[in-house]
């Protein structure tokens, strides 16, 4: 088994999901796969905009909300067949719904603690894993969503949890000795508390998420996939020449790790972004 993880500006919008289907389903054919999803480009901090909003009593929540509720309906729209749409359109806005009463919740009381903010951002990957699969199933392909928040157990250090190693090697050991589907679809930074309490992984978990299943799985490979050409020179947003690195040791990639933000494993690039970039041992 692989395990492949896409960030969240490789599925910021419907033409570049597509662009994902076409690897997974490349993958697919030859190894059975699980997907870790980032929540669509931007939309973590949009949440976290629309609760801080709430605590200071600006009603602009509302509008933050209906904005990113209107940006996933829309995603829906594109992605799935018209005759397939009606029962992911209603989960969709189902889910906007609660996060509405949460923010309202929040709105009421002034306050926007941590356990609140894991519950709230939590929703960003929870419905682009849901509307990937979607998609993906509307291709025909043999797919199952996971939720790795039931999966992934940490305590209760809201907002940057630490993993339970024992019990979610456990639980994610039994997840895949019983599900043999061809495509596994999980939301990445989600996972819970020994309560059942929503937890994440700190910004950036994703990649973190991925790690964790592919070392339960003892998957063959893990992927990152990134909206750039793997691990490059400088930060390519602040500097216009910078460049990918064709090789790095494992124990440079260490010393990158704290200033990207990245896992040091091996990095790929989108559809038509790149060659990937591996550290060599």
């Amino acid at each position: 088994m692989k395990v492949l993880k896409f960030g969240g500006t490789s599925v910021a919008n419907a033409e570049n999901i597509v662009k994902v289907g076409h690897i997974i389903k490349e993958e697919s054919i030859k190894n059975p796969v699980t997907v870790i999803v980032s929540a669509l480009h931007g939309v973590t901090d949009q949440l976290i905009q629309a609760a801080e909003s709430a605590s200071r009593n600006d009603a602009n929540y509302l509008s933050i909300v209906k904005e990113l509720e209107e940006k996933h309906l829309k995603l829906v729209r594109e992605l799935i067949p018209v005759l397939e749409q009606s029962s992911l359109l209603s989960f969709v806005k189902k889910q906007f719904n609660t996060i509405e009463d949460l923010c309202n919740g929040i709105y009421a009381l002034e306050e926007f603690t941590g356990r609140i903010k894991d519950k709230i951002t939590s929703y960003g990957e929870f419905l682009s894993s849901n509307i990937i699969a979607a998609r993906l199933k509307s291709e025909g392909l043999d797919v199952i969503w996971m939720d790795a928040a039931g999966y992934v157990i940490t305590n209760s250090n809201f907002t940057n949890a630490k993993v339970d190693f024992e019990a979610t090697e456990k639980n994610l050991e039994d997840f895949f000795q019983k599900n043999q589907h061809r495509v596994v679809i999980a939301p990445g930074f989600v996972a819970s508390d020994k309560k059942g309490n929503p937890t994440t992984l700190g910004r950036g978990g994703s990649d973190y998420t991925a790690s964790i299943i592919a070392a339960a799985a003892d998957a063959e490979e893990l992927q990152i996939w990134t909206d750039v050409s793997g691990m490059m020179t400088a930060d390519p947003r602040l500097v216009s020449a910078a460049k990918p690195i064709p090789q790095i040791s494992y124990a440079e990639a260490m010393e990158t790790f704290p200033f990207w933000g990245k896992s040091p494993v091996s990095a790929y690039a989108p559809a038509g972004h790149g060659k990937k970039n591996q550290p060599q041992d």
